[in-house]
């Protein structure tokens, strides 16, 4: 499958010119023959946490999440998106409903995950996943902390799940995907600049070590108080670079399947040889 991965500076609040934005960079990845076009974490809206909480109106959510439907329907292309949604508290466990700064959580309704939405080319959604590492202050103010583990899908052929930014960089979470199957691992990520190893070495190592397919969208530019950094990749299971951005703003294309993911595998059998029960000990006694 070609993969595409949008790597642009979204308007905070502004969804009308980031839809735009997407609906350009699908248009563009579907005449390429793109199966799926991969955006940053909360671009259709902008990526402000403490702003999107005080300002976005929850109502709107189901009307925006049609219209990305709409781009996915209208192109004939995959596309996984990121956006907030309310938290049931069934997702929230009492320690992650506090905040760090020790307040009080807000009502149910004013607890929100950071999520990632896989479309196909129909616009039906075909999976959905929900941040589980929350980073820096701000996010852990305007979120909560999701539990669930990483699904799994057949995507075009090939074994696909999500994790989203902050999350990638725990090997432990890459890694719940990968025994789960995944082969293709689809990152929307907010990274700010100054933190070039993520992209750089981090995400090569984590495609080599549980040896699948890696893709990570970032923003550009400057978006209300951050600076980002760009630097998308696409890494593949050898750790290899199948392709990378620079700062500016860009459509990454990269080839990703299964052949070389088995190959891989076959060579250096990392998931068949782990020892979790003996892993789960050493914690124990640590």
């Amino acid at each position: 499958m070609l993969l595409s991965v949008l790597q642009a500076n979204a308007s905070v609040m502004d969804v009308d010119a980031n839809l735009r934005t997407i609906d350009d960079a699908a248009q563009r990845a579907a005449q390429a023959g793109a199966g799926v076009l991969l955006t940053p974490e909360l671009f259709p809206v902008g990526y402000a946490p403490l702003r999107l909480h005080a300002e976005l109106d929850p109502a709107t959510l189901p009307g925006i999440r049609e219209r990305l439907a709409d781009i996915a329907r209208r192109h004939s292309i995959g596309l996984v998106y990121s956006l907030p949604a309310v938290s049931h508290d069934a997702d929230v466990s009492p320690h992650q409903a506090a905040h760090d700064d020790g307040a009080q959580p807000a009502a149910a309704a004013n607890r929100w995950h950071i999520t990632a939405t896989l479309l196909d080319g129909t616009g039906a959604e075909v999976l959905n996943y929900a941040k589980v590492h929350l980073f820096g202050a701000e996010e852990h103010k305007a979120f909560v902390a999701a539990q669930e583990p990483p699904a799994v899908v057949d995507f075009h052929g090939i074994r696909t799940s999500m994790l989203i930014c902050y999350d990638v960089e725990f090997p432990e979470a890459v890694r719940a995907a990968a025994t789960r199957g995944a082969e293709l691992l689809l990152v929307p990520t907010a990274l700010s600049a100054g933190f070039d190893n993520v992209p750089q070495v981090l995400i090569r190592a984590r495609a080599l070590e549980s040896q699948l397919n890696v893709a990570y969208a970032n923003h550009s530019g400057h978006e209300d108080v951050y600076t980002f950094l760009g630097g998308s990749v696409v890494a593949g299971p050898d750790g290899s670079l199948l392709a990378a951005a620079g700062e500016s703003p860009t459509l990454l294309f990269a080839e990703v399947g299964t052949g070389t993911v088995k190959a891989a595998r076959d060579e250096v059998p990392y998931l068949r040889e782990r020892r979790p029960e003996l892993y789960k000990q050493w914690e124990q006694r640590s």
